[in-house]
């Protein structure tokens, strides 16, 4: 047996995993294991003869009739959806260690957002409580075109997808034309989407920003996405339009698609500048009234017989909810609540002279001092002004009246859209086509406005400028930034200080959050995770040329996995010498040792360190598995069995590669 053969051997009563090459999206399936195991045999494979026989036996209704949407590339999407991340995640550690960024929870990164989302199910899986995107409209003038970096064969695909190979060359094909197709823009869309619904909260939402190009595909893919019953509303807003004006109209709007999750509550305006024309002595307190009887649609006395009852006026004149034209009406409320309103003096009784019956009226009253009444968002958004106000919000803070950024939105209308997804004190928002940064801007904004906490991940391509469609931008990011290759991201960086600038400059007195950190992703080091047996890998990789600072981008990305914020700092622990890191969460205590050197000294070390400490309790060790040798991983893992160490626990062994 060679010295490889024997070192796997001796690995094989451990945990062993590749977390970086199994990043993993919870898929439908997994939300039937997790709660209908008994629908799964030992291996995993899903029971669906026993399952449709359990469902037999219930009283369930089940549609005959149903729609789907397909195009060239539905398959592959759903892969791409899926398949392992291709990246590591990295600390911009210069940046975060600057006094205003090192306590911030806010967070910008720099990658394609498709492998970041796949970094952060990890630690934000059901935490996003509002998701907004302003992605490509693919108008054909917006430089969209279909770009794809995964490399698979033919036959891969036949295996994988289980298509004809046919099929496969054509989605190959079409993958790598650099199209810009209706196709094209939904293999894009659907696995960014697949995995953002995993990120949302079952109480949030997500507001995506389009144009005629392609709304109806959109609104067909949300349905296939997030389910035609968790549409909310296709909201117009009066900006400039995503593509040139049609051939016959001015085009002056665009579409913002709302959808939830699951359970959502809309948000609601503060109603401004409200006349308050009467006065009730007896309150002290002046009103406005409103019909107490219902009006509009649903208002016949047979659209709710049970609302229609008799009321008295202070006279003792019996009163009825009568419609203007002689019609039965009904009142807006139950005969005990109308009662207990009149009881507290919350109804006006004024009577016609003409034909001497009474109009009854709800008395509103005006606010206290810290109250406010509200209303509902409308669908027609015309008063968040349009790209031209956001563009020149850009430029005043850019310093120049040249736009640096084509077509930005306006804060107000983030701001606008914060509020009707009804996102509260501490809530995560995430924008993954995060361009010019308006989502930080408006999150920052709203905080100091109404004393929120919440928190923004905006996620950026590292995407260059090219200097022939604006010199302006690029010659900002090169001169005035100092960056030899520029970047949209840049800009998106640079905005986000400066919007924080901003607010400590016209309110010094706020104390809030106007920092973030910035982390990136970085390709996985040459010949890591090669698909190969695990003999093979040992050979392969050769880790001997990991840096200190490769590995801390690895326990970023591994840590990230097993559900730490990024913005969560590990603690580092010196056992005897040996730098190792701990952090604890709601899914486990997690010990890493990640560095090189591990000996029986840095063991005895850390087992005088879990009985000494009570605040030190590991529930899962990770180690790389390049950095330790047989010895020392059998010594480690007898040490950790429940009946040698003092905490008396079982503590999990992992080992990674």
């Amino acid at each position: 047996m060679s010295s490889i053969d024997a070192r796997v051997e001796s690995l094989s009563k451990f945990t062993q995993n590749s977390i970086t090459h199994n990043i993993h999206i919870p898929s439908e399936l997994d939300l039937l294991q997790t709660h209908f195991s008994q629908y799964f045999d030992k291996s995993g494979q899903f029971l669906l003869d026993k399952f449709t026989q359990a469902l037999g036996r219930q009283e369930i209704d089940i549609s005959e009739e149903s729609y789907s949407m397909g195009w060239l590339g539905k398959n592959y999407a759903r892969l791409l959806a899926t398949d392992p991340a291709t990246t590591l995640l990295k600390e911009d550690t210069l940046h975060n260690n600057q006094l205003e960024h090192t306590q911030s929870q806010n967070l910008l990164i720099k990658g394609d957002n498709l492998e970041v989302l796949k970094h952060l199910v990890g630690a934000y899986h059901e935490q996003v409580k509002m998701i907004y995107i302003d992605p490509p409209y693919n108008t054909g003038n917006d430089g969209f075109v279909y770009q794809d970096n995964r490399k698979y064969r033919a036959e891969e695909l036949q295996k994988i997808l289980d298509i004809d190979e046919e099929q496969a060359k054509r989605i190959l094909n079409f993958t790598q034309s650099k199209s810009n197709s209706h196709s094209a823009w939904l293999t894009f869309m659907y696995p960014r989407l697949y995995i953002a619904k995993q990120l949302l909260r079952e109480d949030g939402v997500i507001f995506i920003s389009i144009d005629d190009n392609e709304v109806a595909q959109l609104k067909m893919l949300m349905d296939d996405v997030f389910g035609e019953e968790n549409s909310i509303a296709q909201i117009p807003w009066k900006g400039k339009g995503g593509g040139a004006d049609n051939k016959f109209l001015i085009v002056a709007h665009e579409y913002i698609c709302m959808y939830s999750k699951s359970r959502f509550t809309i948000g609601e305006q503060i109603k401004k500048d409200e006349k308050f024309p009467k006065y009730d002595g007896g309150k002290k307190r002046f009103y406005k009234t409103q019909l107490a009887r219902k009006w509009g649609a649903n208002s016949r006395r047979l659209d709710r017989p049970n609302l229609f009852y008799s009321i008295s006026a202070p006279d003792g004149a019996t009163v009825y909810p009568m419609l203007p034209q002689g019609e039965d009406g009904r009142w807006r409320w139950k005969k005990q609540k109308m009662l207990d309103e009149i009881q507290q003096g919350n109804i006006e009784f004024l009577k016609d002279e003409e034909s001497g019956t009474y109009i009854v009226y709800e008395k509103i009253y005006q606010p206290l001092e810290g109250e406010y009444n509200t209303k509902k968002f409308s669908t027609w958004i015309d008063y968040a002004k349009n790209t031209a106000r956001g563009s020149e919000e850009v430029g005043t803070l850019f310093d120049t009246l040249i736009k640096v950024f084509n077509f930005p939105k306006p804060t107000v209308l983030i701001k606008c859209l914060l509020q009707i997804g009804n996102t509260q004190e501490d809530d995560i928002i995430l924008d993954f086509f995060a361009g010019s940064g308006t989502t930080g801007d408006a999150v920052m904004q709203l905080n100091a406005e109404d004393g929120g906490n919440r928190k923004y991940i905006l996620v950026q391509l590292n995407e260059a400028i090219d200097p022939k469609k604006n010199k302006t931008a690029y010659d900002f990011v090169k001169d005035e930034l100092g960056v030899k290759n520029p970047t949209i991201f840049e800009i998106t960086k640079e905005r986000l200080i400066r919007a924080g600038n901003k607010i400590k400059k016209e309110k010094p007195e706020y104390t809030g959050d106007l920092g973030f950190k910035v982390f990136e992703t970085t390709p996985i080091w040459e010949n890591y995770h090669q698909e190969a047996e695990e003999q093979e890998q040992y050979q392969l990789f050769n880790h001997s040329t990991l840096t200190p600072e490769d590995m801390q981008t690895l326990l970023t990305t591994w840590k990230t996995y097993d559900g730490f914020l990024l913005t969560q700092a590990l603690i580092a622990k010196d056992l005897a010498g040996y730098d190792a890191y701990y952090g604890s969460h709601t899914g486990g205590n997690y010990l890493y040792l990640m560095n090189q050197g591990f000996t029986t000294y840095h063991l005895i070390s850390l087992l005088q360190t879990m009985d000494g400490d009570r605040e030190f309790s590991p529930t899962v060790v990770v180690c790389f598995g390049y950095y330790f040798d047989s010895k020392s991983l059998r010594e480690l893992a007898e040490s950790l069995k429940p009946e040698n160490n003092k905490k008396l626990s079982q503590i999990k062994l992992e080992i990674r590669y």
